[in-house]
């Protein structure tokens, strides 16, 4: 055992193609639902050369969410098309104490640039940081955890508390203020936006990381806890806290701080975002509805706290939401806009399918998904780069479906030996 010493590195891609802006790195991704594989979804759109380590015949449990979708004995999670595809699958049972098991992680390891990992506990699967990098001293480590990991500080029973994505959205202090007010419970927003915020922290974290170790030749590990993306998104909340002694509250729909900032309701039973912070737009907006800006003054009823609460601000509301009440959504939007009023109309995701500003921006692409074996539609790409674009090279994979071509390639394995792996169950 021991081959991590004496195999050669490949460069990457050495399985994929050759695209996009990080063409060149190769990432070994530990994780399932949803921060680590979505951060590893990123990466593998705009080319990094992605390995997804999974259980021997159990698989990331992202496969099985629901909704799933059936063809035949094929069963494929809607959210698994959508996030899994441009990754190669690699089953191994990653346990240090099988020393198969230990020499294909480490030779990995050898011949990766970036190492991703939700697992938590990897200690106790006998994995170290200092072991790593000792083996590709430039390799960038990333974890992802709820409450992140003692060796970056905290309270050691904290760091090992288990989470999902609503705990981080509570504990984080986000769920605190989405919702409406008391008596209205707080709100977690939906489609795991915890993981998402998660995710890009840990795309920015790797790219910054992984600069550094191309200019330095210095690996490090990166630690990112569901709780701080959350609080790190949440504006001046500490600030407010900390200077004025303000507990920020959840105030439904309706900006606290100026006006119009609300989602009003039309008469064919939609609803309207309008915002016009500052003074020059909200005197589009007075101009829209048709009122005197020498009575409705952004001073007395837009600008602040105290004016939007104020009897002149409130009737401004008030006449807001009768104005939007008394028209159909896309009439209100379209005159709004015509005056360059800041608006929009709540979306579902049958409205944005059908839009000609979707379509035309290529939101949507089509691949064809390897575990139901047909051509699906699923949304592209964010950002839009006009010299390296992202793309879709491949859709997501069968469970264990690139395992042979990457232990043949990238280590050197012979069929035989692959064949043995499998047979004890590391692969």
């Amino acid at each position: 055992m021991g081959r991590w010493k004496e195999i050669e590195r490949i460069s990457a891609p050495a399985i994929i193609p050759k695209y996009g802006p990080l063409t060149g790195m190769r990432v070994l991704m530990t994780g399932s639902i949803v921060a680590a594989p979505f951060a590893s979804s990123i990466l593998a759109e705009y080319g990094a050369e992605v390995i997804h380590v999974e259980r021997p015949n159990m698989g990331d449990p992202y496969r099985a969410q629901a909704p799933v979708i059936e063809r035949g004995d094929k069963r494929v999670s809607a959210g698994w098309i959508q996030e899994g595809r441009n990754k190669l699958s690699l089953t191994l049972e990653i346990n240090f104490k099988i020393p198969e098991s230990k020499e294909i992680f480490l030779s990995l390891i050898k011949n990766c640039d970036v190492w991703v990992e939700n697992m938590v506990w990897t200690e106790k699967l006998g994995i170290t940081e200092k072991m790593l990098l000792e083996i590709n001293p430039k390799l960038v480590i990333a974890h992802i955890s709820g409450f992140g990991r003692p060796q970056f500080g905290g309270v050691p029973s904290e760091c090992d508390r288990p989470s999902y994505d609503p705990i981080g959205q509570a504990e984080g202090g986000y769920m605190y203020l989405n919702g409406f007010p008391e008596p209205s419970p707080p709100s977690h927003a939906a489609t795991f936006i915890n993981d998402y915020l998660t995710a890009m922290f840990t795309v920015n974290g790797i790219l910054m990381a992984y600069t550094h170790a191309q200019k330095t030749g210095q690996g490090q590990a990166i630690d990112i806890a569901q709780i701080e993306a959350m609080s790190k998104c949440l504006n001046d909340t500490f600030v407010q806290y900390f200077q004025l002694g303000k507990v920020r509250e959840r105030k439904g729909n309706k900006v606290a701080i100026f006006q119009p900032g609300n989602v009003f309701k039309t008469k064919d039973e939609k609803y309207l975002n309008i915002g016009a912070f500052g003074a020059a737009v909200y005197y589009r907006f007075i101009k829209a509805l048709d009122l005197d800006p020498k009575v409705y003054t952004y001073e007395a009823a837009g600008c602040s706290a105290e004016a939007i609460n104020s009897e002149l601000g409130l009737e401004l509301d008030r006449i807001a939401t009768e104005w939007v009440a008394a028209r159909e959504a896309e009439e209100a939007l379209q005159h709004l806009l015509s005056l360059k009023v800041p608006s929009g109309i709540v979306r579902t995701s049958a409205d944005l399918a059908a839009s000609e500003h979707y379509q035309k921006r290529g939101n949507f692409i089509e691949y064809k998904d390897e575990t139901i074996g047909e051509t699906v539609k699923a949304f592209g790409f964010c950002p839009k780069m006009s010299e390296t674009p992202a793309q879709v090279w491949r859709g997501a994979p069968i469970l264990g479906q690139d395992t042979d071509v990457i232990l043949k390639t990238l280590l050197g394995y012979t069929p035989g030996e692959i064949s043995s792996f499998r047979e004890i169950g590391v692969i």
